[in-house]
């Protein structure tokens, strides 16, 4: 967002963010309940809108950064203060923050808050402590997100859906593709029906094994969702909704699994009985045979062995498939709650040694099962949406509560890609701008479709949020989507801030000297080409062709009388003054900011930044392992000593402390490091102890087996 702010929300964008925050004279407190956002704040501060949106922006990005990089920031504080910085920009984002994903970081942020420790109260070493109950609501979260996306492609009565063909027309007619799309749109059609048929039973009948007790069917659910979204990370730019699902779906492991990946030797719980494994590999076998026979008879898969293909048609109608919703959309309820009770009840029997912190422990369980049953109750109204009886059988309470707190997206629906559009062609709009009327030059974005030469964009984990919106302008007409007129205002203005949401090098934009007299734009229906060779005379690979369908926007000018009557109808002309650029600290500050990153393209500044956090971990963990290399024969090699008065040590560190209470805090931060240091010395120690008594055990077991043999031989030496 801070790439993108200026030109969508500054005062001189697409729609400002202080049209937003109309000040009525209420109370603060009264502001902020109806629309939860820190801007409220700004004049108080001295800050108009923009500065405070901006400085907002640039603090969750710093804090992000900073917490991927320090463990001890990773704070359920840190989490809230993240949470309520975006919520703040969804309140007055509009058009351009209304994505489904949005809302899915907004609740995800919000299990953040009570799922990470709260290390800076507690200290570091009580916050370590997992809590699972609060940590199965991402579990929760994930079957409601999955479950849901796979229903709604059924529900939504799409015939591409229900025809099998949905990928036949995805690659080409998705927002941004990449270029790994334009080979996928290349694939036989019954391997793309094939697909649809594998996309079906990964997010409408694996989600159910996500609260399954048996870990074995968690894991398989895993890397089936992994699966599916590793491949739309390969073929489509969705920002970072994939990567977070990505994250969630590391809530279906367990410890066991994590050391496995890490090649670590894992010391099962002795608690833990085997006598009933054979039952519950027979239930998990039963389990997977029955997902694929359920696939297979339902949509009708059959192997033609001479041609090397699989068929498939969908074999089940839509009033069997909604008989089929009802009957599994409160069963499903029921087993959400069982899985909840058994997280509450296993974490309830977690042995506590002391009665101090058993009673802290008891305290704990009490406050996170209290907030797990509440964040459970009120996510049953948004997830029951996919069936309208299910929805209205939901208890009047639970619904009260749900409006309660629906404007802070604690909780929320989903169904990603309901229908499928562009079946005739990808609709694409192109502006044209004009000095003279006559001779007409395209516009190109930087990331969306256009040049028919130009190859698909790789800009995962960045939104361009004006590009995803052209896409969603091109399927109706520019009366549906008002910042359209706003966009084209701007242009003809020759607004910096909104030119770099198109080329963020200025310098590419084809009116960047002087703004165009005459703007106008066109639809246009785009398809991926047959072969990426255009001519043999021509090397220019062109990856798209076109059709020309019809007039999008009509020609406008500044004054212009249709252009003056669409700002005036949907509320766009600005009647208030220019405002005075602040010269204090804080806007300055941000200024500066600001000018350091102009030009920057967005997807390798983010890159960038991550690479470098993720440099850092690494380095810290290489730098922890040789510590604890180096720290246990460093013990052995010098004996401990006890500094006495006489001692030098001692007089020096009298000598320095003359005040104390400096010295004393550092001695402080001595103790607590040396002690976090020495636990894992210790847990080392541990396990260097289990292995050393692992390999006596099985020395005495072959030595027992050597004595066997011998006695064996001396016996029948005996009774020759």
């Amino acid at each position: 967002l801070v790439v993108c702010f200026p030109g969508l929300y500054g005062n001189d964008g697409l729609l400002p963010a202080r049209w937003q925050l109309r000040y009525s004279g209420k109370a603060l407190w009264e502001q902020l309940l109806s629309s939860p956002t820190l801007l409220w704040l700004a004049p108080r501060l001295g800050l108009d809108t923009q500065t405070a949106m901006e400085l907002l922006c640039l603090l969750g990005a710093a804090l992000s950064l900073a917490a991927t990089v320090l463990e001890s920031l990773r704070d359920s504080l840190v989490f809230l203060f993240l949470w309520i910085i975006y919520l703040s920009m969804y309140q007055v984002g509009q058009v351009f923050l209304y994505f489904q994903w949005d809302s899915l970081l907004l609740e995800t942020g919000f299990l953040c808050v009570l799922i990470a420790p709260v290390t800076s109260l507690r200290g570091w070493r009580a916050g370590r402590e997992h809590d699972s109950v609060t940590f199965w609501l991402v579990r929760w979260l994930l079957f409601r997100l999955m479950f849901a996306s796979g229903v709604v492609k059924l529900t939504s009565r799409c015939p591409t859906w229900w025809g099998l063909t949905a990928l036949t027309y995805h690659y080409e007619t998705q927002c941004i593709p990449t270029p790994l799309a334009w080979f996928a749109h290349q694939l036989p059609v019954w391997w793309h029906k094939l697909s649809v048929v594998a996309t079906f039973a990964i997010e409408i009948a694996a989600p159910f094994l996500f609260l399954s007790p048996l870990r074995r069917l968690r894991l398989g659910a895993f890397y089936m969702q992994v699966l599916l979204q590793v491949l739309i990370i390969l073929s489509g730019n969705y920002n970072f909704f994939n990567l977070l699902t990505l994250t969630m779906c590391l809530s279906l492991l367990d410890d066991e699994h994590i050391y496995f990946w890490l090649r670590k030797k894992y010391t099962p719980n002795p608690n833990q009985g085997s006598s009933l494994w054979w039952a519950g590999f027979v239930v998990e076998i039963a389990v997977w045979a029955l997902i694929g026979f359920g696939t297979v008879t339902w949509f009708d898969l059959q192997i033609n062995w001479d041609e090397g293909t699989v068929s498939s048609r969908t074999v089940f109608t839509f009033h069997q498939f909604n008989q089929f919703l009802k009957t599994v959309t409160f069963p499903s309820v029921w087993l959400g709650a069982l899985s909840l009770t058994w997280e509450l009840v296993s974490a309830m029997c977690a042995c506590v040694e002391g009665f101090f912190k058993r009673f802290l422990g008891t305290v704990q369980w009490t406050v996170f099962g209290a907030a797990a049953i509440s964040m459970f109750a009120i996510s049953l109204v948004p997830f029951t949406f996919i069936e309208y009886d299910s929805n209205a059988s939901v208890w009047p309470g639970v619904r009260q509560g749900y409006d309660a707190v629906s404007r802070y997206q604690l909780v929320n629906s989903y169904g990603l890609f309901r229908r499928m559009t562009g079946v005739g062609g990808r609709p694409e709009v192109v502006i044209e701008g004009s000095m003279d009327k006559v001779t007409w030059t395209e516009i190109e974005f930087m990331y969306k479709p256009g040049n028919l030469s130009a190859p698909p964009s790789v800009i995962t984990p960045h939104q361009p949020r004006l590009d995803w919106q052209m896409w969603f302008a091109a399927l109706g007409t520019h009366a549906h989507s008002p910042w359209f007129t706003s966009l084209m205002y701007r242009l003809l203005q020759g607004k910096t801030d909104v030119i770099e949401l198109i080329q963020s090098d200025v310098s590419q934009y084809p009116f960047h000297q002087q703004p165009p007299m005459y703007l106008r734009a066109h639809r246009y229906k785009y398809w991926f080409t047959k072969t990426l060779k255009s001519s043999v005379n021509v090397r220019v690979s062109r990856w798209w062709r076109r059709v020309y369908i019809e007039e999008f926007y009509p020609t406008v000018y500044l004054g212009d009388t249709f252009l003056e009557s669409m700002l005036s109808q949907h509320g766009l002309k600005d009647k208030s003054l220019p405002r005075h650029v602040s010269e204090a600290a804080v806007p300055q500050v941000v200024k500066w900011v600001r000018s350091q990153v102009r030009g920057v393209s967005a997807p390798l500044l983010l890159w960038s930044l991550l690479f470098c956090s993720v440099t850092l971990c690494l380095l810290r963990g290489l730098q922890l392992e040789i510590t604890l290399k180096t720290k246990p024969t460093a013990a052995k090699a010098e004996p401990k000593h006890t500094a006495t008065p006489h001692h030098p040590d001692a007089k020096e560190a009298n000598s320095n402390d003359k005040y104390g209470l400096g010295q004393r805090q550092e001695e402080g931060r001595e103790e607590e490091e040396e002690e976090q240091q020495e636990e894992e010395v210790d847990a080392q120690e541990d396990e260097r102890r289990g292995e050393d008594e692992e390999s006596e055990r099985e020395e005495n077991d072959v030595r027992d087996e050597v004595e066997e043999e011998e006695d064996g031989e001396e016996e029948e030496g005996s009774v020759d």
